[in-house]
């Protein structure tokens, strides 16, 4: 078999067995009454929102695609554009339609077999997202790679692709971000602290809307979010293995065009290991849930490790670069253990301590927790840039920061699947208190959910490395792609463009998430009126005789997502145009420095701080401290609040904006590099 057809063949079994999957799933018993009613409302919000989502996302999309026909003069990048935010497009919705039909399913396998068989089908439900994203990523840049791989004038085209997929992940996930949490902070403060009513009680307007956000937030935004970076990673690789002086990559590959076609064979055998991965979940889920999915997601990485060196040695390639793989794969599950700690460990139960005191004191411990948190996720990742500037000669280490990125990122299949699965499971636990299926069921489901919010924040650690590496190894494939074509050009901090740049490029992760920010703010303040009139107006409601009218809720949050998203998105895509053009190639990459390196920061403070947060209120609930109703327990319910929006909007959006700013400034060096020094130069 030729072997540019591999991504290609593996690509289509991945989504041939996402496909089966969802088959089985949709197979399962769906429940009967209120219970399908309920998960009815959820599904039919979610679809509603992405079907209006993608509509004004594809007025943004044509303009994109008209700026870049003119740009470039060809259809080649803006069909490499179209192709990436279609694939993106298409796992997020597909993604995410299986998870609205998982999730009721999980509600009737525990309430009628028990723990085992709701965690299978959680997991499986999850599982066809991440299918679905390593399938579509494969499928998407293999075929590029079979039209324009092969020739130098043309393979530039691919960087497009990474474009498309990032412009469909910013506005995916800021928009279900935006959605998600306002919903969620209106439930919450309406109904748990001034009602005094449990989190998703069937009285609460705001209940459905909440749960139709956990798809669209953390189903559908965050697989846009980690196919931007699985593909952005694979881009990068070509980028720089393609822009790579005969005598560099003569001593680490026999052919060029070998290192060039590598991440894509290790995102090939990546998928299959994942697929692995899931059957022995599958395998084991009669043990604690925890268990199962550490025993899939570690199994699958030690597969592929392994796989790797067979891998790399078919071509041709030197062991060094396998050992880069190495140092992406750890670094990685020591990003993951880390993040596990700060929101799972005895950090969570200091914050929940802290509620004896109040929120403020609650507000300063999670603060803490967050900040901390960067220290060795940050390190890992400077680990990984110095191991790969070590073992590969002067000059190939960015290829191996790449080429780490893409081991990172290589088994996403099962580690989408393990963080898609967390709604799922919080989906079902929604629909059984909802429909009053029981104690015995709600604790069978908040299991799963508890260790689905572990699984949560550790895929938002991961995310947030692997974007990280991504973003990075995007940057040195765009000073290749310029150095290449204007002598002397490089990043020097002593240049005043450079470091202007770097001050500009601090400023739009601050930025972003004070809109970000204060979007959920605002959305949240009108869900909470919303519900207090209901409240106040419906007879009935607080007793239970009478229904809430849960569309206006979701309308609320729906129009306040599309709305909001649109400023992120287009300062990220304009920014890198404004500053490269008009101030240069050197501000343009000092600028892309400066926004990762604050990205990363933020990015981590945030996400687990909010998962810190999350999970003492959990804590609480579970009957320490006093428990539910108690002093302590509204004091961490601020907390979890203020996080929602840390860790579900504004965190994630930093992954994708220094990778949209990045992609963006790789598409148009081949443009810059005609006039390097910028109109006000």
């Amino acid at each position: 078999m030729n072997q540019e057809l591999i991504p290609l063949v593996v690509g289509g079994l991945g989504l041939l067995m996402a496909l089966i999957i969802f088959m089985v799933v949709n197979k399962m018993p769906a429940g009967e009454g209120k219970v399908k009613e309920i998960a009815q409302q959820i599904h039919e919000g979610a679809m509603v929102f992405m079907r209006r989502e993608y509509t004004l996302l594809l007025i943004f999309v044509v303009v994109i695609v008209i700026g870049l026909y003119l740009g470039f003069g060809d259809w080649h990048t803006p069909f490499a554009f179209v192709l990436g935010a279609f694939c993106s497009g298409i796992a997020g919705y597909f993604g995410m339609f299986a998870a609205t039909k998982a999730n009721v399913r999980t509600t009737v396998a525990a309430n009628e077999h028990g723990a085992a068989k709701a965690l299978s089908v959680a997991f499986y439900g999850g599982s066809i997202m991440g299918l679905t994203v390593a399938a579509m990523g494969l499928l998407g840049l293999g075929a590029l790679y079979m039209m324009f791989g092969a020739d130098p004038h043309t393979v530039e085209s691919i960087h497009g692709f990474g474009m498309g997929a990032s412009v469909v992940a910013l506005f995916s996930r800021v928009g279900g971000g935006i959605f998600t949490k306002s919903a969620d902070v209106g439930a919450d403060l309406v109904g748990k602290i001034e009602a005094g009513i449990p989190e998703d009680d069937p009285r609460n307007p705001g209940v459905i809307a909440d749960n139709v956000g956990d798809n669209v937030g953390d189903v559908a935004g965050m697989g846009s979010d980690i196919f931007e970076s699985y593909c952005g990673s694979m881009i990068a690789c070509i980028a720089i293995a393609s822009t790579m002086s005969v005598g560099l990559y003569s001593q680490i590959a026999e052919r060029q065009q070998d290192l060039m076609f590598l991440p894509l064979a290790l995102s090939s055998t990546g998928l299959l290991c994942s697929v692995l991965g899931i059957f022995l979940v599958n395998m084991f889920s009669s043990k604690k849930p925890d268990v199962a999915l550490r025993f899939g997601t570690m199994g699958a990485t030690v597969l592929f490790i392994i796989a790797a060196y067979f891998t790399i040695h078919a071509l041709g390639i030197s062991t060094q670069v396998w050992q880069c793989v190495l140092l992406g794969a750890v670094g990685g599950m020591i990003i993951g253990l880390v993040t596990e700690y700060y929101t799972g460990g005895k950090p969570v139960r200091d914050i929940a301590k802290g509620g004896e005191t109040g929120p403020a004191t609650v507000m300063i411990a999670g603060l803490a927790v967050g900040m901390e948190s960067v220290v060795v996720p940050v390190i890992t990742l400077a680990g990984i840039i110095l191991g790969t500037s070590i073992l590969l000669p002067e000059g190939a280490g960015v290829y191996g920061v790449g080429i780490a990125a893409v081991g990172m990122l290589a088994t996403v299949g099962i580690t989408m699947a393990i963080d898609a699965y967390g709604p799922v499971a919080d989906n079902a636990g929604g629909i059984a208190e909802m429909a009053n299926l029981g104690a015995e069921t709600r604790a069978i489901t908040d299991g799963l959910d508890e260790v689905g919010n572990t699984t949560a924040a550790i895929g938002k650690g991961f995310a947030i490395g692997a974007a990280g590496l991504a973003a990075l190894a995007i940057i040195a494939a765009f000073i290749q792609v310029i150095s290449n074509q204007v002598d002397g050009f490089s990043l020097d901090i002593g240049n005043p463009k450079v470091l202007m740049g770097m001050f500009l490029g601090g400023i739009f992760p601050f930025i972003v998430s004070a809109m970000t920010m204060r979007a959920v703010g605002d959305a949240a303040f009108d869900m909470i009126k919303e519900i207090r009139r209901q409240f106040k107006e419906i007879p009935g409601l607080m007793e239970g005789t009478a229904s809430p009218d849960s569309k206006k809720c979701v309308d609320i949050a729906t129009k306040a997502a599309l709305r909001r998203m649109m400023g992120p998105g287009a300062l990220a895509v304009a920014a890198p145009v404004v500053v490269g053009f008009g101030l240069g190639a050197a501000a343009l990459g000092g600028m892309l420095g400066g926004a990762l390196i604050t990205c990363v920061l933020l990015a981590l403070t945030m996400a687990n701080a909010g998962g810190a947060w999350d999970n003492a209120k959990k804590y609480v609930e579970k009957g320490n401290l006093g428990g539910k109703g108690s002093d302590v327990h509204t004091a961490v319910v601020v907390g979890d609040t203020v996080g929602d929006p840390f860790k579900d909007t504004s965190g994630p959006a930093m992954n994708i904006l220094i990778n949209v700013m990045a992609i963006v400034s790789l598409v148009i060096a081949p443009l810059l590099a005609k006039m390097p020094y910028g109109i006000f130069a």
